[in-house]
């Protein structure tokens, strides 16, 4: 494929789902540690009372009164578990199922019982994203980069994206000594004065974010994946959470080249007519690079064993 070709129709969602899977993956590394990793599953299903809520609000079916409402439903689903959690001294897992579930089940109840049944939300959407379609159309090749006009057509995802990419290497850079202490020890956090509770609860709403901004480009299921698959295949790769980091980074952009290209191309090398979902091959690659770290990873047997900071 040729500069002209590539630039304009692959470039950007290419690089939009490079930036979705690494702002997901970075804080994944900690939810993997402190064994938070399905929070991801959980704001997937908390958002639809957000959407339609939105939607009821603003009368619109538009990008960012959808992301709004996502990311509200989002941060009142962090603080429901974190008051679950505390209140009914229960695991975080149990706590995540009962409001993700709940809140869920709240959203289909508020389709059904108002208007917008009928009127199309982008609820499926949410699920595989649009990422194919998130393509440069002003380009006409490698110098449309130097190119002003040209630059003022780039998808926004790819802006916005990058944006919370970068909030979210900031906040794991500010907080990566607490973290890291109170991930592993979170008893001995405490004895050296850390807030540990107000820590969690700012990963996750970091999180939140991360994995909200991700949807309306590449969808929930890259996002559920990419929280959790880059930053545990990265684990059994090294016992050094710096270096699982990296590793987890790695992981996150070869899963997102790989699935994009095979989604595109895969099939037709396979003598069928039709790609695939992109968000959904992103996600298979993600997968297989875990089962290959868990089958020739050399820390694959001490991946459960305490790593230093």
């Amino acid at each position: 494929m040729s500069g002209a070709e590539f630039v304009p129709l692959s470039l950007t969602p290419m690089l939009i789902g490079c930036f979705a899977a690494m702002a997901c993956a970075l804080p994944g590394n900690f939810l993997v540690l402190r064994r938070q990793a399905l929070i991801g599953d959980a704001i997937s299903h908390v958002v639809l009372p957000g959407i339609v809520a939105a939607f009821l609000l603003t009368g619109m079916v538009a990008t960012w009164p959808m992301m709004l409402g996502a990311g509200g439903a989002a941060l009142v689903a962090v603080l429901l578990i974190e008051a679950v959690r505390r209140i009914g001294q229960i695991e975080p897992g149990a706590a995540m199922g009962v409001v993700f579930t709940t809140m869920f089940a709240g959203g289909v109840l508020l389709l059904e019982q108002s208007d917008t049944s009928s009127v199309h939300l982008d609820v499926e959407h949410a699920l595989y994203g649009n990422l194919e379609s998130l393509i440069w159309l002003d380009a006409f090749g490698w110098h449309s980069l130097l190119d002003p006009q040209a630059l003022r057509g780039l998808p926004p995802e790819l802006g916005r994206m990058a944006a919370v990419l970068l909030a979210v290497a900031g906040f794991i850079a500010l907080f990566w000594r607490p973290l890291a202490i109170s991930s592993f020890d979170e008893g001995f956090a405490r004895t050296l004065g850390m807030r540990t509770g107000a820590l969690g609860a700012a990963l996750v709403a970091v999180s939140a974010m991360a994995a909200v901004a991700a949807f309306d480009a590449v969808g929930s299921i890259i996002v559920i994946a990419m929280f959790i698959c880059p930053p545990a295949a990265a684990r059994m790769m090294t016992n050094q959470l710096g270096r699982q980091v990296a590793w987890s980074m790695v992981f996150a952009t070869l899963s997102a080249l790989l699935g994009y290209v095979l989604a595109g191309y895969g099939p037709l090398w396979l003598g069928y007519d039709n790609a695939v979902s992109a968000a959904g091959m992103i996600a298979v690659a993600s997968g297989v690079i875990l089962a290959l770290a868990a089958l020739f990873g050399p820390h694959r047997r001490r991946s459960g064993a305490g790593a230093g900071a």
